[in-house]
């Protein structure tokens, strides 16, 4: 990756996780924001998901030809796991693509790790769009730019008012 792609990585990766509200991410850790650990079956269901995410391996993203309206979502692979409330944190890999370049702009995948965030804490598409979202799934979320990052993204790799297409692999929910 180069220093470039890099900082574009880290300044996306801190917009989704709007560290300025004090919701925390971090790298692979299936921890809740407490510090209390899962149990040993939350902890057993996660690996277990995480092994069947990984086997997937990373998604390709595709772009719809217009920009979007409304939020998309669609269970690419339906998990098998419980499904996220809105009061949730979560740990997912996702890729995001851009609508108007068709380029990736971040991806959990491209770093090697996964995500852990609390849904209070990210942009609307994704607090909205993985509610229900079952461990274990691979969701599509198409977002206008009104629930992503409107006129000021994170990264010149986004445009203002942009709509984002990820798709979120749901490893554990913290």
């Amino acid at each position: 990756m180069t220093t470039t792609a890099r900082h574009t990585a880290v300044a996306v990766l801190a917009a989704l996780c709007l560290p300025a509200l004090g919701a925390g991410c971090s790298g692979d850790d299936p921890s809740s924001a407490d510090g209390a650990t899962e149990t040993t079956a939350a902890a057993e269901q996660a690996s277990g998901a995480l092994a069947e995410i990984e086997e997937r391996g990373k998604p390709e993203v595709a772009v719809p030809p217009a920009p979007a309206t409304e939020l998309k979502v669609t269970d690419v692979v339906e998990g098998t796991g419980p499904a996220v409330q809105p009061s949730d944190s979560v740990t997912v890999h996702y890729v995001g693509v851009g609508q108007q370049s068709g380029k990736e702009f971040d991806s959990s995948w491209s770093r090697g790790e996964t995500i852990s965030f609390p849904l209070s804490g990210v942009i609307q598409g994704w607090s909205e769009g993985l509610v229900g979202m079952k461990v274990g799934g691979r969701r599509e979320l198409v977002i206008p730019g009104a629930l992503a990052y409107g006129a000021n993204p994170p990264s010149p790799d986004i445009a203002p008012d942009e709509t984002l297409v990820f798709v979120v692999d749901l490893a554990a929910i913290n």
